[in-house]
């Protein structure tokens, strides 16, 4: 149970950062690597807010909004000052670093244990009996994911929305409709990266501290969710959203069952590079099999 429990959570909390990384990644077609920054970015400010006295809810809005603007930052660097995606991403991944350390007070770590969160305080204390609150952290978790992927599908269905699917599609289309598609590049951006910054605003009121590197790998992550999800759950059916959580949900399935099967924790990132390959190379294999 504590092992399913501990999947459920976690899955849940990198689907909110996939559905970041899906909009960067499938729809605008960017490969946007500031992602790595802006995961613990929503941590530190998460951390720091906490230490203050700031209600921990709202610290999830603070940090979507800081993350959102650091995608803004980056859409900006790419947009204006004509630097490629990729690069764009490595700058901001690099600048976040240090502002990060600065925003935790030039610290590397900062412990929020004896401090309220989300998931233990007065009001969800007095929802979940002593019976159900191994529960409790897990069903907020999924709310908060239920509430972000909601409005994303929202959002899509609206005039922007579309747009930036166009604009990932063909830009030029874009254009034609005398509409600027750098414009919607960046909104398309600050939106991934606000999802990102609160699913590391969410991770860091879970395992109650902020570390610095915390955000290490995190574009990988959420890669493995997205291509996991849309090759595993390709039916029109089935929304995209939904099946980037239920990717993330399998992704932090297999890892859990690799570190069970005897593997230390320590080989984690070599899991995740093994796993992340076969993915790759299982979908390559899948879209050569479509074109013939």
């Amino acid at each position: 149970m504590d092992l399913l429990l501990s999947i459920f959570e976690q899955g849940f909390i990198y689907a909110i950062m996939g559905l970041g990384v899906y909009i960067t990644y499938k729809i605008l077609d960017f490969p946007d690597l500031s992602v790595d920054g802006t995961f613990p970015l929503g941590a530190a400010i998460t951390a720091v807010l906490i230490t203050m006295g700031v209600n921990p809810y709202v610290t999830l809005i603070i940090s979507l909004l800081g993350g959102a603007l650091a995608g803004v930052f980056t859409g900006i660097i790419h947009v204006k000052f004509k630097v490629r995606d990729l690069l764009s991403g490595i700058i901001m991944m690099t600048a976040l670093y240090t502002i990060n350390l600065r925003i935790a007070g030039g610290v590397a770590n900062v412990p929020i244990f004896n401090y309220k969160t989300i998931f233990d305080n007065d009001f969800i204390n007095g929802i979940f009996p002593d019976s159900i609150s191994q529960f409790k952290t897990v069903i907020v978790v999924f709310i908060i994911l239920l509430i972000a992927k909601l409005l994303l599908d929202l959002y899509l269905k609206t005039k922007s929305g579309y747009l930036l699917r166009a604009v990932g599609d063909n830009e030029k289309i874009v254009t034609s409709l005398a509409k600027d598609s750098g414009i919607t590049k960046i909104i398309g951006l600050a939106l991934a990266n606000g999802l990102v910054a609160l699913a590391g605003s969410v991770m860091c009121q879970q395992q109650r501290f902020f570390e610095i590197t915390m955000g290490t790998g995190t574009i990988v992550i959420g890669l493995a969710s997205v291509i996991i999800g849309m090759n595993v759950f390709k039916t029109n059916k089935l929304k995209a959203t939904t099946a980037v959580v239920l990717g993330s949900v399998i992704y932090k399935a297999c890892v859990a069952i690799a570190i069970e099967c005897g593997l230390e924790a320590s080989d984690l990132k070599l899991v995740t590079a093994v796993l992340f390959f076969i993915i790759l190379v299982f979908s390559m294999d899948r879209k050569k099999k479509v074109k013939s």
